[in-house]
């Protein structure tokens, strides 16, 4: 990573200065980040993560970090020898799988988004959904047309789930107490098995429980797309409904915009879809008045 230009002492405090009507809007309130993709796996852009969210810790913001960790799951799976099976292209996860997946995502990733926090000054408490039976799941099971026979069927996905009750109890008692809160997708069922849950969908749950004033989603892209892949800055959730229904919106993104019209639905104010390689994609887009990605709002 290049060096960035000197700053002068006035463009600093100019700088300063023209963000504190954004840090007003956002004070006191909670904000929910779900952190992934590229920006977990560098270093660099990590430790930038992790003192992004100090920094709304201290400026009276509360923020709660959602993390995922799909390569990292796989990583594991393969260095231990553990294969995936697949059905129409999604995981199956089975006992062993589940695991790995809650050593992964509740041990290594949480404890080291954890430490990177801490290190800059903050201090993060690593939770998942199952803590303070924080996220209750159901299970998952996905309809699919078979493209030999074109007969849809059935596919059991293992342990995956979705959220179907939440309960803030244990967040309300770390929000507004210097504490960030960093939360891995995990969540049991109501006969105590643990399921993963997608991490987008984890953090839209959250979010919606929480009563957020804003979800960010750092992902891997710029934000919604229009046809000609120009950033579309601002949706309401009509028209982010038309553009699924046209084919702009398309593919991964589908269920990504879809994650962000529920939490509108459950109270939150405005979801984000933002691009988290961009360096300091946070605070551009509480910060800024042109922000960094696509807003949707109700």
């Amino acid at each position: 990573m290049t060096d960035a230009p000197a700053i002068s002492p006035q463009d600093q405090a100019r700088i300063l200065s023209e963000a504190l009507p954004h840090m007003q809007r956002y004070d006191e309130e909670t904000v929910v980040i779900k952190y992934g993709g590229h920006a977990m796996g560098e270093d660099n852009l990590a430790r930038s993560f992790a003192r992004d969210i100090v920094l709304l810790e201290q400026t009276a913001i509360n923020p709660v970090v959602v993390h995922g960790g799909g390569p990292q799951i796989a990583a594991m799976l393969k260095r231990l020898g553990i294969e995936s099976e697949f059905a129409a292209g999604l995981r199956i996860t089975d006992a062993a799988t589940i695991e790995i997946v809650e050593m992964v995502l509740a041990g290594s990733i949480n404890k080291q988004i954890v430490g990177y926090i801490n290190e800059a000054g903050g201090k993060a408490v690593g939770l998942c959904g199952k803590d303070g039976n924080m996220v209750k799941a159901k299970k998952v099971s996905r309809h699919v047309v078979d493209p030999d026979s074109n007969i849809e069927k059935v596919v059991d996905l293992g342990f995956v789930g979705e959220p179907d009750k939440v309960d803030v109890m244990v967040l309300n008692q770390i929000l507004g107490r210097e504490l960030i809160p960093v939360l891995a997708p995990l969540a049991t069922s109501t006969s105590g098995e643990t399921y993963n849950v997608n991490a987008d969908t984890f953090a839209g749950a959250i979010a919606g429980a929480l009563k957020a004033k804003r979800l960010l989603l750092l992902t891997d892209v710029p934000g919604v797309l229009d046809k000609s892949k120009s950033l579309i800055a601002e949706l309401s959730v009509a028209d982010a409904r038309k553009l699924i229904a046209d084919g702009t919106i398309s593919g991964g993104m589908i269920p990504k915009v879809e994650t962000c019209i529920y939490a509108l639905e459950q109270g939150v104010e405005g979801v984000v879809i933002v691009d988290g390689k961009v360096e300091h994609a946070v605070l551009l887009e509480l910060f800024t008045d042109h922000g960094a990605g696509t807003l949707i709002h109700r």
